[in-house]
């Protein structure tokens, strides 16, 4: 690690440290209740989630910085001295947002994390707002590994899991609203093992649910075949009156 990033690592540390401090953001992965002997499971997304953010970050900035930095030459070049005193103005503008925006990734990463036990899967993210969805994994409908090409350059995937009565939702306004039946696990490089993780811990939820998955059904004897035929004759001769 070179000095300046070894620099850029220590201020990061300070403002995370004052910001999760600010915003009461527990450093430690959520909590879910879990049975004596039974092993939670949590984890981040891996570090090519944060190289894929970065990535994009890079991109974004660099086309709005030259967009800014032309507007600025622009007005140079029609007045000299109005672009000289616009040039502080420019500077921080084209800089403040960055680093801003480079922190919040970080704080983004840093904040995120997938907690699993035999029942459910707990999801956790955001600073200025944290955002907390548990899923019990008896209500999952579908599970899926979804990934674009960027996203596959970086090496990582993201796990969706739909629960019973998931969809689309418009507000009042007629936008979509968030779908609460919907957990993403985002950015994670293990997706295949995730997946099945989940699957296997549904299906074992579902048949401890039942409980009746080794039932068999009841066995038919001469007694209830006498007491059918009984049934049948009184439905064929009603008042017990036979004809030979």
């Amino acid at each position: 690690m070179t000095r300046l990033e070894k620099t850029s690592e220590w201020v990061y540390r300070g403002i995370w440290g004052v910001l999760t401090n600010w915003f009461r953001v527990p450093p430690e992965p959520p909590a879910l209740p879990v049975a004596p002997g039974e092993h939670l499971q949590s984890f981040r997304p891996s570090e090519g989630f944060l190289r894929y953010l970065k990535f994009r970050f890079w991109v974004l900035l660099f086309v709005v910085d030259i967009a800014l930095l032309i507007a600025w030459l622009g007005i140079m070049a029609a007045s000299f001295l109005i672009g000289l005193w616009l040039a502080p103005l420019a500077l921080a503008v084209i800089v403040l947002p960055d680093i801003v925006a480079y922190a919040a990734i970080h704080l983004r990463y840093d904040t995120t994390w997938y907690v699993l036990t035999h029942r459910s899967l707990r999801i956790r993210r955001g600073i200025w707002v944290i955002h907390e969805t548990t899923i019990t994994f008896e209500n999952i409908q579908n599970v899926s590994v979804e990934s674009g090409p960027l996203e596959r350059l970086f090496g990582i995937s993201n796990v969706i899991v739909d629960t019973a009565g998931g969809g689309v939702e418009k507000s009042s306004h007629g936008k979509p609203k968030e779908n609460l039946h919907r957990g993403i696990i985002e950015g994670i490089d293990h997706p295949d093992e995730i997946r099945d993780l989940i699957m296997n811990r549904l299906l074992q939820s579902r048949s401890a649910g039942l409980g009746d998955e080794h039932a068999t059904a009841p066995a038919w004897g001469t007694p209830h075949v006498a007491i059918l035929r009984e049934i049948r004759d009184s439905l064929q001769h009603p008042g017990g009156v036979q004809t030979g």
